[in-house]
């Protein structure tokens, strides 16, 4: 199994859609290319909330992993979410993303841990499993503390210890056990990949000491993001709470006062649209569409960013 360097910035890409729902593969292309050329970028990731998986197929979410694959031709790593309820189903999906050109496996939990919890023994089963049954990398994709799927601090630091695990992605949302995760993991695998999910409170969860960012805000604000992760590393606080001034106000008109949502993620895709990312914000059902006064506060906040740009094309 290959090692991987994701310490950086890692988007975690949106997918353009036609106005009948259908998946723009141009669209798409032309926005993989462009984040792959930014400064920091390490890889993409591909179906995760912010790519609004749950609205998409198994057939959907390996050809989303084909056409980034094939839009960044080898330039970075590409790594694609897993989103299942068992392991065969896992195992299964896995191979698809591979097969589709996925160097890397991002894995949530299974959204039944959600309902009924989970033992430590079913996640190690889960994770040894896919990594088998894949050959890939696996990223560890850390929920909030408040859900039945957080993972303890002393069950990532078992996690930390698989070989098939080379990173975290850590939505702790709760900053005392966050400081307590990052400190478990680091205790017994200083070198694997620590990233902050946190697109909301970036700066806060930046200085705890991890290692990148792997957020979907990074598909609209790349450059910004990553001015911050320099800022943060160099000690200069000052320069960071600066850069965290600048992305403020399109934070809040994507996110409001509450944590990443389906309707957050629909604020971020009319935010690509309005900055000429994205020919357009379409999003799937049930996902709704942000309102005409939210439009407003969207563009508005886009030009005050400096964002916009010439269409890609």
């Amino acid at each position: 199994m290959s090692t991987l360097d994701l310490k950086g910035l890692i988007p975690a890409i949106a997918v353009p859609f036609h106005d009948d729902h259908s998946i723009d593969e141009g669209a798409l292309t032309r926005l993989a290319q462009w984040l792959a050329q930014q400064r920091r970028i390490k890889a993409i990731m591909t179906n995760g909330h912010t790519g609004e998986v749950f609205s998409l197929t198994p057939r959907e979410r390996a050809q989303v992993t084909g056409i980034v694959a094939k839009a960044v031709d080898g330039a970075i790593p590409v790594i694609s979410s897993i989103v299942c309820e068992g392991i065969l189903d896992a195992v299964e999906q896995a191979q698809l993303a591979r097969e589709s050109g996925a160097t890397a496996l991002d894995i949530m939990p299974p959204h039944h841990w959600l309902r009924f919890g989970f033992r430590e023994e079913h996640v190690l089963e889960y994770f040894h499993a896919i990594g088998e049954g894949s050959g890939l990398p696996l990223i560890v994709h850390v929920y909030p503390a408040w859900t039945k799927a957080s993972f303890s601090s002393a069950l990532l630091a078992r996690l930390a210890q698989m070989d098939a695990v080379q990173a975290f992605k850590i939505g702790t949302r709760e900053m005392n056990k966050y400081d307590r995760d990052l400190k478990a993991i680091r205790a017994v695998a200083p070198d694997k990949a620590l990233l902050t999910c946190h697109d909301e409170y970036l700066l806060a969860s930046m200085v705890q000491g991890i290692d990148g960012a792997l957020v979907g805000f990074a598909s609209v604000i790349p450059g910004l993001i990553a001015d911050l992760l320099d800022a943060v590393e160099a000690g200069d606080l000052a320069r960071a709470m600066q850069v965290q001034a600048m992305i403020d106000p399109l934070k809040e008109a994507v996110y409001g006062d509450g944590e990443p949502t389906g309707e957050a993620h629909a604020c971020m895709k009319a935010a690509m649209a309005a900055a000429g990312l994205i020919p357009r914000g379409t999003v799937r059902p049930p996902t709704v569409a942000p309102s005409a006064q939210e439009l407003q506060r969207i563009e508005a906040a886009v030009r005050g960013a400096g964002i916009v740009q010439s269409a890609l094309a």
